[in-house]
């Protein structure tokens, strides 16, 4: 298999990894994946996710936590949603990479350094950071962005 090959499965799956990792937890606090307690279910509902929150963030004011929860999962289901389709996908990586990066600090602040580890929260980070650093995003609407570019590009000569 030649390189060029192996980039573009590595960028695609990086891409799908890192977007259903965002996807499930966005959904799982909104009550999709089924009711708080249920097998499978980490929060199940807003109100269960916000008491987490509270406790990594227990270091801030406590005004601050449902805001910054708010633009958390709002940040975790649009990167998760642009990376799926490709669509600003070095933004998004890199969003997603700072995103993740803050909330393992935070998790390392909060439970100690074991837990943003044990869950591999740094690990995200790092996928996200190396995402946008691809040369290039195969199968995305980038790409296909791209190509258009460039044909509508050649054509003006």
């Amino acid at each position: 298999m030649e390189k060029n090959s192996i980039v573009k499965i590595i960028s695609v799956y990086l891409r799908v990894a890192i977007a259903t990792a965002y996807l499930w937890e966005v959904a799982d606090r909104l009550g999709f994946l089924g009711a708080h307690g249920q097998p499978h279910v980490g929060w199940g509902d807003w109100a269960h996710f916000i008491d987490y929150a509270s406790q990594v963030m227990h270091f801030l004011p406590s005004s601050f936590i449902p805001v910054l929860a708010v633009f958390a999962s709002l940040g975790e289901g649009l990167f998760g949603l642009m990376l799926l389709f490709g669509l600003f996908t070095r933004i998004a990586a890199l969003g997603s990479g700072v995103l993740s990066l803050c909330f393992a600090i935070a998790m390392a602040i909060s439970f100690g350094i074991d837990s943003p580890l044990g869950y591999s929260v740094f690990t995200l980070s790092a996928a996200s950071f190396l995402l946008a650093m691809q040369p290039q995003y195969a199968f995305s609407i980038d790409a296909l962005l791209n190509k258009n570019k460039v044909q509508n590009d050649l054509s003006t000569l």
